[in-house]
């Protein structure tokens, strides 16, 4: 999660464009707006926005199942729409961000849609007559799903924004605060928020989320004129789709047989001449028609219509992205084992000895293990054993983005048969000691769960973490911002195919009963590895056969 909202970061917009909207006071008021007075708003405003949103997500099984009395199939499949809905969003608020309102005015819109939702959840717990309602409760969930996933990547961006184009030490320090201020609310809400709302009730744990989620825009508020703003640059999508209907208009014409032919305005060919980057490649050459220069492509005065003509720089950066797309195809399933964190490991863990002395343990808050994972392994990660693989491999990094990528899908494969064993060793105490037909915790300690949230973790560090390196690495100059938003897809999708494949398994298989002692999680958390290592196996191949973009 923190990492996804981290990559919009990249999203910047030229110093020129933010002079010409300021004016010819630029000097003055550039020392007066941005800078860390503005962004420790900004800052202040993802914590809050953060605390109240894992408050909601990372204990929703447990709220689905013991208030809306769900089965644990259905409470495990709707938390993973509702968390595939909530990494979906992003891409609306980027979208109405770029195209049209611009970072502040998306982030305060989407704010109040996401305080409205939580007032609507918190008021259904203590009113008894609707208390129990799916369609009020959905309703306060989706709301809260669409308003805080879609200020995320605006929040980042708008937070990078405050700073000079040239200040890349700023910019790196904010992205790091921003990252921690993430981890913070994940753990707050893991432990703290979890165990109010397991211990005070649902109105009290709802509260608090919906207080934070009002702080969190009336502080983004106060500091508005302390911002800078920058104008919306447009939609990447509109120049995409002209590519593809330019190329289908001239499906019939023959290619020329000079690539010099082919449509190039004269500052793409200062670019490519200056650093030969967006260069005319051979992949896809059905979408180099779109550059195909035709009398039909101008209008009687003399105006291009770009949906018949495009440049050899668009087709470009559609053809970068089509070949992101079998790499980007295989971390969805990397994030279907990520999202069983929230859904079916909590599940398992209510099933198991909660106590800790006097302390009885929210079964959610050992996600609170994966955060902690990823605190210690990254700078382990960073400081050991990128210095010894660069001596191994005798290269800058040491190991390629897809190659720890790769390392990251056998981590996830590891943790869903960590879980697989362990449930196998509950199911067998569940039998031993009489306890099959009884829906009740077995007498095993669910710290037994440590080591397959830790094992996500690290895997997060490998694959997830380091993939929005690539993807932005990878992506047209002009086009980061839509190809971060692809890898926060993976994220969507995931959840969303974790719910599918929950769903057809118990159907058919009947492994996820009510009662999970009668029942044989194993054999699907089993089911999960054996998809993942075929998923890995794919991903070698894709990975293989790869070309990196020149530099």
């Amino acid at each position: 999660m923190g990492s996804v909202d981290e990559s919009r970061i990249g999203l910047l917009v030229a110093e020129e464009n933010r002079n010409e909207e300021i004016g010819p006071s630029t000097s003055v008021l550039k020392q007066q707006t941005g800078g860390w007075k503005a962004s420790s708003l900004i800052l202040f405003t993802e914590l809050c926005q953060c605390i109240a949103i894992f408050g909601i997500t990372k204990n929703l099984v447990v709220y689905l199942k013991t208030e809306l009395l769900e089965d644990n199939v259905s409470a495990a499949t709707n938390a993973s729409i509702y968390m595939g809905s909530y990494f979906l969003a992003p891409l609306i608020g980027a979208y109405v961000s770029d195209a049209y309102w611009g970072n502040y005015l998306t982030i305060m819109g989407f704010c109040i849609i996401n305080f409205t939702g939580m007032v609507i959840l918190t008021l259904l717990t203590s009113l008894s007559s609707l208390k129990q309602s799916p369609f009020f409760n959905f309703l306060g969930l989706y709301m809260i799903s669409l308003g805080s996933g879609s200020t995320q990547p605006c929040l980042s961006a708008f937070g990078a924004d405050q700073f000079d184009t040239i200040d890349r030490k700023a910019k790196a320090s904010f992205s790091s605060w921003y990252y921690l201020s993430i981890k913070i609310g994940l753990v707050f809400s893991s432990t703290v928020i979890i165990w109010i709302q397991d211990n005070y009730g649902w109105t009290i744990g709802f509260s608090i989320p919906t207080l934070l989620s009002g702080i969190a825009f009336m502080c983004l508020k106060a500091g508005s004129r302390y911002y800078r703003y920058c104008k919306p640059s447009g939609s990447p999508f509109t120049r995409l789709c002209q590519v593809v209907v330019a190329a289908s208009r001239k499906y019939t014409l023959d290619f020329p047989e000079d690539d010099s032919l082919l449509y190039h305005t004269k500052r793409e060919s200062a670019i490519v001449q200056e650093n030969g980057s967006s260069e005319h490649t051979p992949e896809f050459s059905f979408l180099d028609k779109a550059a195909i220069i035709t009398s039909s492509d101008f209008s009687c005065s003399g105006a291009l219509n770009p949906w018949r003509l495009c440049t050899v720089m668009q087709v470009e950066e559609l053809k970068s992205i089509l070949r992101l797309l079998p790499i980007w195809a295989t971390l969805i399933l990397f994030t279907s084992v990520s999202s069983q964190e929230s859904s079916v490991f909590v599940e398992q863990g209510m099933v198991m000895d909660r106590h800790f002395g006097s302390l009885n343990i929210p079964a959610a808050s050992l996600s609170s293990f994966n955060v902690i994972a990823v605190v210690v392994f990254a700078p382990i990660y960073d400081k050991i054993i990128v210095p010894v693989a660069c001596r191994i491999t005798k290269t800058e990094g040491g190991l390629c983005h897809l190659q720890r990528a790769g390392i990251g899908l056998l981590f996830s494969m590891l943790a869903m048969l960590s879980a697989a064993i362990v449930e196998m060793k509950r199911l067998q105490i569940a039998r031993d000691e009489g306890l099959m037909h009884q829906n009740v915790a077995v007498p095993m300690t669910i710290f037994w769960q440590i080591p397959q949230y830790v094992l996500v973790g690290v895997g997060e560090v490998f694959n997830q973490i380091r993939m929005l390196d690539f993807f932005y690495d990878q992506a047209p100059d002009s086009m980061r911002s839509l190809c971060l938003a692809l890898a926060l897809l993976t994220v969507s999708l995931g959840n969303y195919v974790a719910s599918f494949i929950l769903t057809v398994v118990n159907r058919v298989t009947g492994w996820i009963p009510e009662n999970l002692n009668e029942g044989h999680l194993d054999r699907f958390f089993f089911l999960f590895a054996g998809l993942s290592l075929f998923n890995l196996v794919v991903f070698v191949y894709c990975a293989s056969r790869y070309r990196y973009k020149k530099k």
